[in-house]
Protein backbone atom coordinates (compact mmCIF):
# COMPACT_ATOMS: atom_id res chain seq x y z
CA UNK A 1 0.00 0.00 0.00
CA UNK A 2 1.21 3.34 -0.79
CA UNK A 3 0.74 6.83 1.45
CA UNK A 4 -0.94 9.84 -0.42
CA UNK A 5 -0.35 13.18 0.16
CA UNK A 6 -2.65 13.42 2.67
CA UNK A 7 -1.15 10.82 4.26
CA UNK A 8 -3.73 8.32 4.42
CA UNK A 9 -3.21 4.60 3.63
CA UNK A 10 -4.23 4.15 -0.36
CA UNK A 11 -6.07 1.02 -1.15
CA UNK A 12 -4.66 -1.05 -4.17
CA UNK A 13 -6.20 -1.54 -7.18
CA UNK A 14 -7.77 -4.97 -6.22
CA UNK A 15 -8.84 -4.07 -2.68
CA UNK A 16 -10.48 -0.53 -4.23
CA UNK A 17 -11.97 -3.69 -6.54
CA UNK A 18 -13.26 -6.67 -4.58
CA UNK A 19 -15.39 -3.56 -2.02
CA UNK A 20 -16.69 -2.11 -5.02
CA UNK A 21 -17.58 -5.23 -6.49
CA UNK A 22 -18.88 -6.53 -2.82
CA UNK A 23 -21.08 -3.35 -2.35
CA UNK A 24 -22.92 -3.71 -6.20
CA UNK A 25 -23.37 -7.62 -5.96
CA UNK A 26 -24.68 -7.16 -2.65
CA UNK A 27 -27.34 -4.95 -3.66
CA UNK A 28 -28.38 -6.52 -6.30
CA UNK A 29 -28.47 -10.06 -5.13
CA UNK A 30 -30.47 -8.79 -2.04
CA UNK A 31 -33.16 -6.66 -4.26
CA UNK A 32 -32.17 -3.27 -1.99
CA UNK A 33 -33.47 -0.49 -2.97
CA UNK A 34 -32.00 1.77 -0.90
CA UNK A 35 -29.24 3.24 -2.53
CA UNK A 36 -27.39 5.05 1.04
CA UNK A 37 -25.75 1.34 0.92
CA UNK A 38 -23.71 2.05 -2.48
CA UNK A 39 -21.96 5.03 -0.96
CA UNK A 40 -19.50 2.87 0.85
CA UNK A 41 -17.84 2.14 -2.49
CA UNK A 42 -19.25 4.89 -5.01
CA UNK A 43 -18.86 8.36 -4.93
CA UNK A 44 -22.53 10.75 -4.84
CA UNK A 45 -21.41 11.59 -7.84
CA UNK A 46 -20.64 8.52 -9.68
CA UNK A 47 -21.73 7.90 -13.81
CA UNK A 48 -21.22 4.75 -15.05
CA UNK A 49 -21.53 4.89 -19.35
CA UNK A 50 -22.98 1.43 -20.63
CA UNK A 51 -22.93 0.77 -23.98
CA UNK A 52 -25.65 1.65 -26.56
CA UNK A 53 -26.34 -1.55 -27.91
CA UNK A 54 -27.22 -3.37 -24.02
CA UNK A 55 -30.28 -3.13 -22.28
CA UNK A 56 -28.97 -0.62 -20.10
CA UNK A 57 -27.60 1.72 -22.38
CA UNK A 58 -26.03 5.06 -21.65
CA UNK A 59 -24.80 7.12 -18.82
CA UNK A 60 -26.23 6.90 -14.88
CA UNK A 61 -25.25 9.21 -13.07
CA UNK A 62 -24.97 9.50 -9.16
CA UNK A 63 -26.24 7.07 -6.58
CA UNK A 64 -29.84 6.97 -7.92
CA UNK A 65 -29.05 6.23 -10.84
CA UNK A 66 -26.49 3.37 -10.25
CA UNK A 67 -29.07 1.89 -8.19
CA UNK A 68 -31.42 2.14 -11.07
CA UNK A 69 -28.81 0.44 -13.17
CA UNK A 70 -27.99 -2.58 -10.92
CA UNK A 71 -31.78 -3.09 -10.64
CA UNK A 72 -32.00 -3.05 -14.29
CA UNK A 73 -29.44 -5.69 -13.94
CA UNK A 74 -31.13 -7.50 -11.80
CA UNK A 75 -34.08 -7.46 -13.74
CA UNK A 76 -31.78 -9.00 -16.85
CA UNK A 77 -29.70 -11.34 -15.01
CA UNK A 78 -29.86 -14.20 -13.34
CA UNK A 79 -26.07 -14.67 -12.34
CA UNK A 80 -23.65 -12.30 -12.69
CA UNK A 81 -19.94 -13.02 -11.50
CA UNK A 82 -16.24 -12.21 -12.83
CA UNK A 83 -13.36 -14.61 -13.30
CA UNK A 84 -9.71 -13.88 -12.95
CA UNK A 85 -10.22 -10.67 -12.20
CA UNK A 86 -6.72 -8.43 -12.64
CA UNK A 87 -5.87 -5.11 -12.06
CA UNK A 88 -3.38 -2.09 -12.15
CA UNK A 89 -3.57 1.40 -10.86
CA UNK A 90 -1.96 5.02 -11.60
CA UNK A 91 -2.65 7.36 -9.50
CA UNK A 92 -7.05 7.31 -8.95
CA UNK A 93 -7.17 4.70 -12.77
CA UNK A 94 -8.38 1.70 -12.20
CA UNK A 95 -7.62 -0.60 -15.81
CA UNK A 96 -9.30 -4.27 -14.55
CA UNK A 97 -9.38 -7.18 -17.02
CA UNK A 98 -11.64 -10.50 -16.50
CA UNK A 99 -13.84 -12.52 -17.44
CA UNK A 100 -17.32 -11.51 -17.23
CA UNK A 101 -19.89 -14.35 -16.75
CA UNK A 102 -23.86 -13.83 -17.24
CA UNK A 103 -26.70 -15.88 -17.40
CA UNK A 104 -30.13 -14.56 -19.06
CA UNK A 105 -32.97 -14.46 -16.40
CA UNK A 106 -35.22 -15.31 -19.31
CA UNK A 107 -33.11 -17.55 -21.87
CA UNK A 108 -31.21 -19.30 -19.05
CA UNK A 109 -28.13 -18.95 -21.32
CA UNK A 110 -24.67 -18.02 -20.06
CA UNK A 111 -22.26 -15.88 -21.72
CA UNK A 112 -18.75 -16.06 -20.72
CA UNK A 113 -16.25 -13.60 -22.77
CA UNK A 114 -13.42 -11.73 -21.94
CA UNK A 115 -14.09 -8.23 -20.06
CA UNK A 116 -12.35 -4.74 -19.33
CA UNK A 117 -13.12 -1.35 -17.39
CA UNK A 118 -11.59 1.59 -16.98
CA UNK A 119 -12.51 3.11 -13.38
CA UNK A 120 -11.70 6.56 -11.76
CA UNK A 121 -12.09 6.69 -8.01
CA UNK A 122 -12.27 9.81 -6.40
CA UNK A 123 -11.67 9.56 -2.15
CA UNK A 124 -11.58 5.63 -2.41
CA UNK A 125 -15.34 5.74 -3.84
CA UNK A 126 -15.79 4.90 -7.57
CA UNK A 127 -16.88 8.41 -9.18
CA UNK A 128 -16.64 7.27 -13.04
CA UNK A 129 -16.68 3.59 -15.07
CA UNK A 130 -16.22 3.14 -18.59
CA UNK A 131 -17.06 -1.04 -19.07
CA UNK A 132 -15.60 -2.77 -22.63
CA UNK A 133 -17.66 -5.60 -23.41
CA UNK A 134 -15.86 -8.35 -25.72
CA UNK A 135 -19.04 -8.88 -27.72
CA UNK A 136 -22.28 -6.88 -27.06
CA UNK A 137 -23.95 -8.08 -30.06
CA UNK A 138 -23.53 -12.36 -28.07
CA UNK A 139 -25.15 -10.83 -25.55
CA UNK A 140 -27.88 -9.22 -26.75
CA UNK A 141 -28.82 -11.92 -28.89
CA UNK A 142 -28.52 -14.41 -25.86
CA UNK A 143 -31.43 -11.67 -24.34
CA UNK A 144 -33.59 -12.84 -27.58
Amino acid sequence: MMMNENSRIRLTAMQLLERMFEVEMKFIRSGADDVAALAEAFHPDVVVHEPLSLPYPGDWKGLEGAGALFRRMREVWSDMRVEGLTAAREADTVFMTCTLCLTCRTSGMTIRQPFAEVLRFQDERLIEATPFYYDTSEIVSALG
